[in-house]
């Protein structure tokens, strides 16, 4: 019987490439041929240098700063839409604008929001992401959004180290539902760091709630920004008698001065995702590729198979 499934093809926007070059390793096809023309008042135009039509077309693209990378993101579903591509799929990593998911106090945006109805006005047909900042953003989408986990990675590595008398932490209570799930896996006890902030990225007061006394302890969080939480929970919790202290975390943003407050801190290990391009010089830091876990979701969907098995936790 002749195969039914349209082929496809990955393309990747300018700043994600170095991930789409791993998924394209990883499925066995040469990345898709795409130019982008800027121009000298900043202003970009995006087209393919090949046929695309009938074809499932895969975007390689996360969305962290600056905004360039979202528009060069809506830039390339346009241009599919109109080259007559028969599926157009955002595949982004990290997915940016995240944390302005809920209206928290009078008069705010909700970027994230506005990001889902963008990525649908420009004619998005599905979206691959990761490590969402809220699980509730795939509301915002009417057309299916397929949210992997970097737990996939985070595991075996976490395995792989051999810990003893190991707990699960949180740096803020936001991320409990998520320390939990990786608490009781690996069926270890829960620690919550409660903080208060004075204003966004500046920790003003931080307590402990649980006992780190001679414990390895791994802190869990979606994503480090300035640092400033994910090290002062880790300078505490060895002032509570804790042995070791790692972080892992799925997205490195690592705004300035994030890199020196790592290496100046407690912290034993810093361990992220490759889902955005850390490039610094951080001895503390490991990077784990996730370019297989997205490179076996995209053979699933394209061949209608279920990516549920793909989950640890």
């Amino acid at each position: 019987m002749e195969n039914s499934l349209p082929p496809f093809k990955v393309f990747a926007g300018t700043r994600s490439r170095y991930i789409a070059d791993e998924i394209c390793k990883e499925l066995g096809v040469e990345l898709g041929k795409m130019n982008i023309q800027h121009f000298a008042d900043g202003e970009f135009e995006v087209s393919f240098e090949e046929s695309i039509r009938g074809c499932e077309v895969y975007l390689v693209q996360s969305t962290f700063p600056n905004s360039d990378n979202l528009m060069e993101l809506l830039l390339m579903i346009d241009a599919a839409k109109r080259a007559s591509a028969k599926s157009t799929i955002a595949v982004m990593p990290y997915f940016g604008w995240a944390r302005q998911d809920r209206k928290d106090k009078p008069r705010v945006s909700i970027a994230a929001k506005l990001v889902a109805d963008l990525l649908s006005a420009a004619g998005v047909d599905r979206v691959i992401t990761m490590d969402l900042h809220a699980d509730q953003i795939q509301g915002f989408f009417n057309v299916p959004v397929d949210h992997l986990y970097g737990s996939s990675v985070f595991i075996p590595y976490i395995e792989s180290l051999h810990l003893e008398d190991m707990v699960i932490a949180t740096p803020d209570v936001g991320g409990a539902k998520r320390a939990n799930n990786y608490a009781k896996y690996f069926n270890v006890p829960l620690v919550l760091c409660h903080k208060q902030r004075a204003k966004a990225n500046v920790v003003a007061r931080m307590t402990v709630i649980g006992d780190v006394q001679d414990k390895n302890v791994i802190l869990i969080d979606d994503m480090v920004d300035t640092a400033g939480t994910i090290t002062k929970a880790a300078d505490l919790m060895f002032e509570k008698g804790a042995k070791s202290v790692r972080a892992l975390a799925s997205h490195a943003i690592m705004s300035d001065p994030a890199t020196t407050r790592v290496e100046e801190s407690a912290l034993t290990e810093m361990i992220f995702t490759n889902s955005i391009p850390y490039n610094k010089d951080c001895k503390k830091c490991t990077i784990l590729s996730v370019a297989k876990l997205i490179a076996d979701t995209i053979r699933r969907v394209h061949t209608n198979q279920s990516i549920s098995s793909q989950y640890l936790i």
